[in-house]
């Protein structure tokens, strides 16, 4: 049996023929299909702040309040999902509704959403040492046997693509998940990546921002996994 998936090009053709990129201020959205790969970031922001990525960004919680917080961010959300991708542009909404947030105040102008398949878009759009962070929270573990093989830290392309788009001088991946078993073999897979050291989980910035998943996770007393990876 295949241990991966055959990621060809007509497995993408399939896949990701809906691939969007979505302003949340202006609501503009262009097909991927149309975006000069690599993406420039500074073409995409309007300016030259570090660029951060959140993949599975699931309803949003930790994409709004990180890009809130943190204005001199870009930040990315990558999300194969429709309705993920629908609930977390309603919470945007909600949120600016709710506290009057001027669309033309600048807030969320550092948040784009790509509606579209991870590995398809780090392997393709994203330059080389481009990405200051990587946020990979709660990733479907895929728990039955027949389906591990789609655990994205099985795809050697994906692992590859990581490295190479981190920046090269301190560029990190975050990694948060309530499944012990998928939580041991992300460390070790990651362990056989030469350029990536794990460092003190407790560095994560923004420990205090939840997702979903986490919040509904600890209120049913399940332990959480964490890890920090450092590229060098």
């Amino acid at each position: 049996m295949r241990e991966n998936p055959n990621y060809t090009d007509l497995y993408y053709q399939n896949t990701t023929s809906h691939s969007q990129i979505i302003d949340i201020i202006t609501e503009h959205t262009v097909s991927l299909s149309e975006v000069a790969a690599p993406i420039d970031w500074e073409a995409l922001f309007g300016n030259t702040h570090p660029v951060e990525i959140e993949i599975g960004f699931g309803k949003g919680r930790f994409l709004l309040e990180a890009s809130k917080r943190h204005p001199k961010v870009n930040y990315i959300g990558v999300e194969r999902a429709q309705k993920y991708v629908e609930l977390t542009r309603e919470r945007f909404e909600k949120y600016m509704r709710h506290f009057g947030v001027d669309r033309a105040s600048g807030t969320f102008s550092n948040v784009r959403l790509a509606w579209t398949d991870a590995n398809y878009f780090l392997t393709r759009y994203v330059a080389a040492v481009s990405v200051q962070a990587y946020h990979i929270y709660f990733p479907d573990p895929w728990p039955r046997k027949r389906q591990q093989k789609r655990r994205i830290f099985r795809n050697q392309d994906f692992l590859e693509a990581l490295t190479r788009t981190l920046n090269a001088e301190g560029g990190r991946l975050y990694i948060v998940t309530d499944y012990a078993a998928y939580f041991q073999e992300i460390q070790e897979r990651l362990a056989g990546l030469s350029v990536l050291h794990p460092i003190d989980a407790n560095l994560k910035p923004d420990r205090d921002i939840a997702t979903n998943f986490e919040t509904k996770y600890i209120l049913e007393g399940r332990p959480i996994y964490r890890a920090v990876y450092e590229r060098t």
